[in-house]
């Protein structure tokens, strides 16, 4: 059973710190902040932005995955100040009925629990909202914080993909991690 992954708007999800919202033209020096981060980039399949310019692609790519049913991405911002400190969402697969997710966060808030606070919501708002029957994760082999988070999330580890990504101009071994419903 295939489900339909297009949404009428964009859902902003609310957490005690936190508002996941879109991301918008007027969210690029955020973004620029965020992947101008080498730390940031370091596993990630985009390189470390150089120019506000990538930053403004960014957001037109994954407004145009949101508007084509193909994906969500949230922007998160602390409640306090509304400034976007980092991304997280999903890429739909609708013959599966599940999706992967993705995620960033300036570095000047990891070890802070926000990405918990952040994936945790748009995890329950996948299985209760969008009817997912499960969700990946794939993680470069040396991302002990994301395989950390995932693990403490729920998500169990399937084992390494050998060679399965290629960014950076070269591949590389990804480890999976699934959680179902």
């Amino acid at each position: 059973m295939s489900n339909d992954f297009s949404l009428s708007s964009f859902p902003e999800l609310e957490t005690e710190r936190l508002l996941l919202r879109e991301t918008t033209l007027q969210d690029a020096e955020a973004i620029f902040a965020v992947f101008s981060d080498p730390a940031v980039t370091q596993f990630h399949d985009l390189d470390t932005f150089t120019s506000i310019e990538e930053a403004i692609a960014l957001i037109v790519r994954r407004a145009k995955r949101f508007e084509q049913g193909e994906g969500i991405r949230w922007g998160i911002a602390r409640k306090q100040d509304n400034v976007l400190i980092g991304s997280c969402g999903f890429r739909w697969n609708p013959q599966e009925n599940s999706a992967e997710v993705g995620y960033e966060l300036a570095s000047t808030f990891w070890r802070q629990g926000i990405m918990t606070e952040a994936v945790h919501t748009i995890l329950q708002f996948g299985f209760e909202k969008m009817g997912l029957r499960f969700v990946v994760a794939q993680v470069m082999l040396d991302n002990i914080a994301s395989k950390k988070l995932l693990e403490k999330l729920g998500f169990q580890s399937q084992g390494v993909l050998k060679q399965h990504g290629f960014f950076k101009g070269q591949y590389h071994d990804l480890e999976q991690f699934v959680i179902n419903k």
